[in-house]
């Protein structure tokens, strides 16, 4: 398994990004500026984008498994290798997510804890309905890890 900075041509990944944030006008927010990192194993299975806040915060973004190497544990090592990235140059790294029990669970088992809500999120700034499973995303639920 090898993680690799992407630096140029970040847009051949946004098949893979769009599993995570499917409003490709949401993701050109912060890909531009963002550090995207890609897992291999072989071939693609995940990326992730991570931001600038300020000078002692950077926020998840983005990370996106292909869907048939889920559940592998290939999600929670590019996390990992990204707070080790990240851990000499902020001191917080915050994610966004939709409220479904299944992605909170992922994120606090990797380390983050509860931080505060953005209500209404999804639906002020996706241009539709945003579904995980059968849950509607409305709010956006951020989490925080002490780096």
């Amino acid at each position: 398994m090898k993680i690799e900075k992407i630096i140029e041509n970040k847009k051949q990944f946004l098949d893979l990004l769009l599993l995570a944030d499917e409003q490709e006008n949401m993701i050109d927010k912060y890909l531009p500026d963002g550090d995207l990192f890609a897992l291999y194993d072989d071939n693609l299975k995940s990326v992730c984008v991570v931001a600038r806040l300020n000078s002692e915060t950077c926020e998840l973004k983005n990370i996106a498994t292909y869907e048939k190497y889920q559940g592998r544990g290939y999600g929670r090592a590019l996390i990992h290798f990204i707070f080790n990235f990240y851990k000499n140059n902020y001191k917080t790294m915050l994610v966004g997510t939709g409220e479904t029990p299944t992605i909170l669970s992922f994120y606090e088992h990797c380390g983050f804890e509860m931080s505060y809500r953005v209500k209404n999120f999804f639906t002020d700034n996706y241009d539709h309905p945003i579904f995980e499973g059968a849950i509607q995303l409305v709010d956006m639920i951020y989490l925080k890890k002490y780096l």
